[in-house]
């Protein structure tokens, strides 16, 4: 257990810290797999109105640092590409 100020410190924060990234990741997750069931069900207008938000929310995960970059590239590429697919079609 830590027994300095500061230590017990950084432990209510990371604790703090742990529940806030917990729940924007829950919350990134939760609308790509809103995404992705729209995409399966070739809903291609529902998926054409919740890109923009399901964008938002994979830009703002990749600038707070719970995914990376290029994994918010990836993923926004892959649903892009599904989007026009069943568009087309």
């Amino acid at each position: 257990m830590a027994n300095t100020v500061s230590a017990l410190k950084r432990v209510r924060m990371t604790e703090r810290r742990t529940g806030v990234n917990r729940t924007r990741k829950t919350r990134l997750r939760h609308q790509i797999r809103a995404m992705r069931r729209l995409l399966e069900s070739k809903d291609a207008k529902g998926a054409t109105e919740l890109i923009p938000k399901t964008f938002s929310v994979i830009d703002r995960a990749a600038k707070w640092g719970i995914i990376k970059k290029n994994t918010a590239a990836r993923y926004k590429s892959r649903l892009s590409i599904r989007i026009r697919k069943i568009a087309s079609a």
